[in-house]
């Protein structure tokens, strides 16, 4: 099957759990309300495995310039390595943002839900608490087709 992309942006989602940060980047992440976002986190991701309801995290969609941040969040697991290392964050109780990010949000875990055929994967209902908007240009996943 031919690859489909709608040319969503790229988030990351970032938490510091029991002392240690956890983070994955993210191309399947959609707004669905002014203040809800959806995010699907794939059955392999460590972070996406640690998550609960009522957890406060980091939602940071990236800026074009950020696609080292991407890759490096992207292609590691978070209990092999310290996936931040180097990076420029933003911490702020559970919530990890990453600095010079297009949009920055402060997030509520409302739901994690599994729907019927992605059993596995995760699907992440969250509720913006706090929106630090930076006016550049968004990372695509288009850029990686």
């Amino acid at each position: 099957m031919e690859k489909v992309c709608l040319d969503s942006s790229v988030a990351v989602i970032a938490i510091n759990k029991n002392n240690h940060l956890y983070g994955m980047a993210c191309a399947w992440c959609m707004q669905v309300d002014y203040d809800k976002i959806l995010m699907l986190l794939g059955s392999q991701s460590v972070t996406g495995k640690i998550l609960e309801k009522g957890d406060l995290v980091g939602v940071s969609a990236l800026n074009k310039d950020q696609v080292e941040i991407s890759n490096k969040l992207g292609s590691h697991h978070s209990d092999k390595m310290n996936k931040f290392e180097g990076v420029d964050v933003d911490i702020d109780g559970s919530i990890v943002l990453i600095k010079g990010a297009s949009r920055m949000m402060k997030a509520e875990i409302l739901d994690i839900i599994h729907l019927k055929g992605v059993e596995e994967d995760n699907l992440i209902y969250l509720k913006i608490n706090e929106n630090i908007k930076n006016n550049d240009e968004f990372l695509n996943y288009s850029n990686y087709l």
